[in-house]
């Protein structure tokens, strides 16, 4: 399954046109190398995401191409860092 609709299907990111925005920021990582929105995600994948004020990591547990309830979780959060935001003090 490509990245874009993995993160769209799992809930990670609400919708495929801000996940592929992300990855093609170069925010989004697959096993610590920079990945395409169209890269392909299979199970044991480790997936980072550096968003503005936090940066996520999980492990892919489970692929499916629709959301269905008795689907299991479809990833493991490995870590889930709040970072802060650096401010520019006027000179």
């Amino acid at each position: 399954m490509r990245l874009d609709k993995y993160l769209k299907v799992s809930r990670i990111i609400k919708r495929r046109t801000v996940a592929k925005d992300l990855a093609d920021d170069d925010r989004v990582f697959i096993n610590d190398k920079k990945a395409k929105p169209s890269a392909e995600i299979k199970i044991g994948d480790i997936i980072e995401i550096k968003f503005e004020h936090r940066h996520i990591k999980m492990e892919v547990t489970f692929v499916a191409e629709k959301i269905m309830r008795s689907n299991p979780p479809m990833y493991e959060l490995i870590s889930d860092v709040k970072v802060e935001r650096t401010v520019k003090e006027p000179s």
